[in-house]
């Protein structure tokens, strides 16, 4: 047990099978001589094992929450096939490629191995397992179901992180039309112009307006190009400051971000879709609606549904029906809370609940798919106006002079 919990190392073997082929490979131990004694037990004669040499730059790629859905997957999947929850560690650490997600699951490995519960390990690594995936699992040991709770943590994962994968990609795309806008002009105004500007000197003519603006802009972006790009990028980190550390402009921005058009509405969805996916998840599992609420109130990522739900739960505390108080809240649209009233008067409020999340789910997907197709041209649209404006600024006094030669 205590060799268990050194630190495990990769390490690069070549040798022969039982047939005599030369075989190699990577294989994760504590030392040398375990992983020798491990290959001879797989049937294989070591003539060479090493360790295998780090990379020059960078350590440990970043565990993501997908890394966490797969690994809950994984475990899941070893446990429904009747593999031991210690041994099920021991496989899925073996075929881990992220060395930090390989050292995480040898951590919670050894807790469980030397008498700690599972939800217990879990609790030590807060950054990676939330209150929500702790408490879950916890309910799945309390009833003798770890394998069927796994299971269903594994799909609400799944399913969140798709849905904040299709969000981001619907916010990346309107502020990818800005930047691109703003790069292509600036290069414009300050390479491009100038050019044209020491060809204007020499027409003794007055330039039109337009011409004349294009110019003065030029000029200006030359001399207070760095007072621009550290205002932008000052602008930018005092935003995330302020939203990071002060929670009411936090929620102010949170309330106003659901009135932009199309991403608003994207947003809007997104979070009923998280709710009834939490709220389904933690239900099913047999967490009492008033605790299910609070897990779902810090779920949905948005403070207008965060304090609609707090509500939510003080109504139900008090014995209000849960459709009831969704309708008082004016947030959730109507076939929300119509599906979760067909599932309290049916007794299948879990299952309504998944249905709730499945249908906001693929309208979040369709809107994203449609703001796709939409921004495409929106882009060529946008850089046309930019750089055409340009252009006709540039040339109209070369066309002013044809004009007046003809």
């Amino acid at each position: 047990m205590a060799e268990k919990s050194q630190k495990l190392e990769s390490y690069v073997w070549e040798g022969k099978d039982r047939k005599g082929n030369k075989a190699k490979g990577e294989l994760n131990g504590s030392n040398m001589a375990l992983v020798k004694a491990q290959l001879r037990k797989q049937g294989i004669i070591p003539d060479k094992v090493k360790k295998k040499s780090k990379p020059l730059f960078g350590g440990s790629k970043k565990i993501t929450p997908f890394d966490i859905a797969m690994l809950t997957r994984q475990l899941a999947t070893m446990m429904k096939a009747g593999v031991p929850l210690v041994q099920s560690f021991d496989i899925v650490a073996d075929g881990l490629e992220n060395k930090g997600l390989q050292e995480l699951v040898m951590a919670i490995r050894n807790d469980i191995s030397s008498g700690s519960g599972f939800a217990s390990a879990l609790r030590k690594h807060p950054k990676h397992f939330d209150d929500l995936y702790c408490n879950l699992v916890d309910s799945g040991e309390q009833a003798g179901a770890l394998e069927a709770m796994l299971d269903r943590i594994a799909t609400y994962l799944e399913k969140t992180e798709l849905l904040k994968k299709k969000v981001k990609k619907a916010m990346t795309y309107p502020i990818a039309v800005v930047v691109v806008a703003i790069v292509v002009t600036a290069i414009l105004l300050v390479k491009v112009v100038p050019q044209f500007e020491s060809l204007f000197q020499g027409f003794g003519a007055e330039l039109p307006v337009f011409t004349q603006m294009v110019v003065r802009l030029s000029e200006w972006l030359q001399t207070w190009w760095f007072v621009v790009l550290l205002g932008i990028v000052g602008t930018i980190f005092l935003f995330k400051e302020f939203k990071r550390r002060s929670q009411k402009f936090s929620d102010i921005v949170d309330k106003y971000v659901l009135k932009l058009p199309v991403v608003g509405e994207i947003l809007d969805k997104s979070a009923v879709a998280k709710f009834g996916r939490v709220l389904s998840t933690t239900f099913a599992a047999g967490v009492p609606l008033v605790d299910a609420l609070d897990s779902v109130a810090g779920a949905t990522g948005n403070a207008v549904y965060r304090d609609a739900i707090m509500n939510i739960k003080n109504d139900v505390s008090s014995g209000t029906q849960l459709q009831v108080s969704m309708r008082q809240q004016d947030v959730f649209p109507v076939m929300a809370v119509q599906l979760t009233a067909i599932g309290e008067e049916s007794g299948n409020l879990d299952e309504m609940l998944a249905k709730v999340a499945e249908h906001y789910e693929a309208v979040v997907d369709d809107m994203v798919d449609n703001l796709t197709a939409l921004m495409e041209p929106m882009i060529m649209a946008v850089l046309g106006v930019l750089v055409g404006g340009l252009i006709i600024a540039m040339y109209l006094p070369i066309f002013q002079m044809g004009q007046v030669v003809g």
